[in-house]
Parts: structure tokens; sequence; C-alpha cells
């Protein structure tokens, strides 16, 4: 028996994303080989981290990287480090930022529940911009001497949003780094260097979701001295991060995934995920009370990261006497167990998540779920 089922688990067919919550990513056979090379034998974990830090930034072109146990932790230890720096008095005493520059701004309309990695290091938090705009003097009026970073929130920055360069300017005529959260900003693969040749300090993304490695892996990519800081506020040092343990089996597959993501053909794995969609959509044409169509490069909804991901857009028509929550729950609650994504009013199927066939096991679901006698009766 597969492990889950020993355990009473269901396998779920994820329509829904590379979502933490239901495994993030599934890892390709190189990946799972380094795993358990690296599960072999004992290493001096901060000389894995540093030689493996150093091979990655080389790889991706920038500065200096750093590996941690996900995207979250790379936000605490990223805030640690721009409070701290290398001062080990400092170190040791987060979370107490008393007399530390410990404030860092963010734009209003990008709070978010990540705000409490940021808050764990010991910051506080001070908001620029209102619903509609935020403007340039906004930002500068916020930095002071009590300011430690800027923190930018790439899924959740709108057109109220100041562009990443101009916060990058302002921020760095004030001495000020800024940390972005990039978590779940791949594909395309140039995003990896996007953010710090836009200025940035640190970029945190995410090991376990597009790169397709371990899931409690995450990747901080940035300028050198601030990677070192983030390194002694981690693990394995006697710091803020020394909760976030990241074993040598993780560290050696995000190794392996990264060099795997660099040299992925993305036209062919993009074309393969634009036929599944083509195959969804044809295969729920003919269902009344719904309408189904491609949808790609949407930037409305922070749930719809990575942008180019082809998905579908199920909308939920005024004819079909079920709600969208009721079809969401039925394929939940159905065998196999399919997870989508709700956004507004309607629902979205995402390939992202997807293997061969998948596509065809979620929109027989789909039909048999929206064809349950309770709802085809008042059709």
């Amino acid at each position: 028996m597969h492990i889950y089922e020993r355990l009473g688990l269901r396998e779920i067919v994820n329509a829904q994303g590379s979502i933490s919550k239901i495994g993030g990513s599934l890892m390709a056979p190189e990946v799972l080989a380094a795993m358990v090379e690296a599960a072999e034998c004992y290493v001096d974990i901060s000389d894995l981290l540093a030689r493996s830090g150093q091979h990655l930034a080389n790889l991706i072109g920038v500065d200096a990287a750093f590996i941690t146990s996900g995207a979250a932790a790379g936000l605490v230890v990223s805030t640690a480090a721009c409070i701290t720096g290398t001062d080990p008095a400092k170190i040791s005493r987060l979370p107490d930022t008393r007399e530390m520059r410990s404030e860092v701004i963010v734009h209003r309309q990008q709070r978010n529940h990540y705000d409490s990695c940021v808050r764990q290091a010991g910051a506080k938090l001070v908001e620029i911009g209102l619903a509609r705009e935020t403007h340039a003097w906004e930002l500068q009026d916020a930095i002071s001497d009590r300011t430690a970073a800027v923190v930018y929130f790439v899924a959740y920055a709108r057109t109220n949003s100041l562009p990443l360069p101009e916060v990058c300017d302002i921020a760095h005529k004030a001495g000020v780094p800024v940390v972005v959260d990039a978590a779940d900003e791949l594909p395309p693969a140039a995003n990896l260097r996007r953010y710090t040749d836009e200025g940035a300090d640190l970029v945190i993304f995410s090991g376990g979701k597009a790169i397709g490695g371990p899931q409690g892996s995450g990747l901080i990519l940035g300028k050198r001295a601030l990677i070192e800081a983030c390194a002694l506020n981690a693990f394995p040092n006697y710091a803020i991060g020394r909760p976030m343990k990241i074993g040598k089996e993780e560290i050696a597959g995000l190794v392996v995934a990264v060099e795997r993501y660099l040299s992925r053909d993305f036209t062919a794995e993009f074309a393969a995920r634009d036929r599944q969609v083509a195959n969804i959509i044809k295969a729920l044409a003919d269902i009344p009370g719904i309408s189904a169509e491609r949808i790609v490069g949407v930037r409305d909804e922070a749930e719809l990261h990575p942008f180019d991901v082809p998905r579908v857009l199920l909308r939920i028509l005024p004819a079909l006497p079920m709600s969208r929550d009721d079809i969401v729950r039925r394929l939940k609650e159905g065998n196999p167990s399919v997870r989508v994504l709700p956004v507004g009013r309607d629902i979205v199927v995402t390939t992202q998540g997807l293997t061969v066939g998948d596509e065809d096991i979620v929109a027989a679901r789909i039909r048999e779920t929206i064809s349950m006698p309770e709802a085809s009766s008042r059709l």
C-alpha cells in the first residue's frame, strides 16, 4: 500500500497550483536521487550551505545565495539580517530589537498573512500608501533612523504600488535595503534575476513550488554582505532562525532542482499545458450552467500567480443552481479528491500541478459533480 493509504489518506489530483497545504509540487527523479545520495553520509551543514549557495549564485548570475527551509523562513532571516547585519550581539538578542533599527516599511495594499514572518524577527511594520495609490514622497517620508528595510510583496503589488525600481532607488539613497518576496514568481525563469537586476538587495523564492525542489526549501538571492547576515541568523546557528531547520537532503535536492529548472524547455512544457487546457474546455463545453475559457497572464488576483501558467476559468452562470462553494466542496470530497481554486464567484483550474492525464480526471469529476441528481433535477 502507498504510505498515504496506510495512513488512511486519499491522493489528491492537484488542479489548484503549487499550494503548500497540499504538498507544493512533485519532484523529478534527479531531485529525489540527489536527496538519497545526501542521506547516505554526513556533512558539515554550514559548509554545505556556503558551497551550495555560491554554486547556485554562480548558476543564476547573482552576487550570493542562501538556502532556507522555505520562503517564509527566508522572510524571517532576511528581515533579521537587515536588522542585525553580522553583529553577534544583535543577532543573539532577536526578537528583542530595542535600540536597533527595526522598522520595516510596506505598502498598505501589500499587507498579507506573511506579515507575521517579518514581525517574527522583531520588526515593526510601517505602512505607506492608500487603497488607490502610493506616492514616492510617502516612502521618502516614512524612512527614518529607525528603518531597517523596505519589504515588497510582488504577488500583492498592483498599479497602486510604487514600481520596484523606484522603491529601490528611494530606499538606497537613504541607505536602506529592499527585501522582495517573490515566493511564487516563477515561471518565467528570468525572474530569478529580474528583481536583483531591478535593485533589490534580497529576493526570496520558494524551492517547493515551480522550481520543483523539496517542499521544505527556499532560496534567498542578493548582496553578499546581507546573505552573510542571513546565514548567521539562520540554522544551524543559535539564532532567530535556528528552529527553521533544513536538512542536508533538502539542500542537495534544491541544488539539483535549480540546475534542472534552468535547463528546462518551457516552450514545450507550456505547449503541453495548453493542450491540457484545451482538453478540459472541450470536455465541459456541453454542460449547461457553466462556461469554460482559457486564461493566462491574469494579474488581478494574487491567487493566480505565477502569471504565465495556462489555466481554465470556469464561470458559474446564474442558470446553475449549484454554488461555487458546493462544487469546490464536492470535488474535494469525491473520489479521487480534486482540488481547484475558487476565485471571486468562479473556479480556476490551473495546469501547474497536473501530471499527464490528470486533465481527463479533472474534467470527468467536474461533469460528475455538476450532474449530481440534486443539481440536474433543478436545471
